[in-house]
């Protein structure tokens, strides 16, 4: 009987934060696995640009957008072109703009201080899954326990994979050989999935495509990235009043 009293206690008087985050890790572990691959791929192109163990983790983890990381190491030359790493990556990551505009109503409630966190932690996948929660639970709010617990889990595994990629990638040579760049692919194939709203609202997806696509084949470089980045976002600001 004390038994069975101390164990709905301890239910009880646990912190419902903690099952929470507990809730938004077991939710992104589908998506902390299909990170490893594609980190490692970034660790051991970035150790191939010469960037040391403690340059990868600085890298990953103060610009927290695997898309710009790519493009930044593909850009890389010695001595680095900072000027258009600097604006191939703000452009990769100015979908974060739109994403930034789509999340504020869901963390208004929250400081200030805990809001600019959030924002620093937000990536494609913990924006998604979060907001798809929400709606799942018709709230008007994020879960901030739940958002936290994705976030820790995405964020950590993509540092350590990183760091270990850039260990273990001089070793074994071209890691794209094996086929791990896919991995990328196949992550925002589920996530444009999740996200699908039917073809209207996916008309800047298109737009962004078709132009990246043909600026790839007709211009060299990297310019297809900034091309594609650009007529995305001109695209759903064009059409955004009228899907409202």
């Amino acid at each position: 009987m004390s038994s069975s009293v101390s164990t709905s206690s301890g239910l009880r008087d646990k912190p419902a934060y903690v099952a929470e985050m507990g809730r938004g890790l077991r939710a992104a572990l589908p998506v902390m696995l299909g990170f490893v691959p594609f980190a490692l791929v970034l660790g051991a192109q970035a150790a191939q640009k010469g960037l040391s163990l403690f340059e990868v983790p600085m890298m990953t983890g103060l610009n927290f957008g695997g898309g710009s990381e790519f493009a930044a190491i593909h850009l890389w030359t010695s001595p680095p072109h900072i000027a258009l790493i600097v604006a191939m990556s703000f452009l990769v990551n100015s979908r974060h703009i739109l994403m930034g505009a789509a999340f504020a109503p869901y963390i208004r409630r929250l400081p200030r201080r805990r809001a600019f966190a959030a924002l620093f932690f937000m990536c494609d996948e913990s924006w998604a899954m979060s907001l798809a929660d929400a709606k799942a639970r018709s709230a008007t709010h994020i879960s901030v326990p739940y958002y936290a617990g994705i976030c820790a889990g995405l964020y950590l595994t993509w540092i350590s994979m990183t760091t270990l990629g850039a260990a273990v990638g001089p070793m074994i040579g071209n890691v794209e050989q094996y086929g791990f760049d896919m991995a990328f692919t196949a992550v925002f194939l589920v996530l444009l999935r999740g996200m699908w709203k039917g073809m209207r609202a996916s008309r800047p997806w298109f737009v962004s495509l078709v132009v990246a696509a043909a600026t790839h084949l007709a211009v060299p470089g990297a310019w297809y990235v900034a091309a594609g980045a650009c007529a995305g976002l001109i695209a759903a600001l064009r059409w955004e009043p009228r899907d409202a």
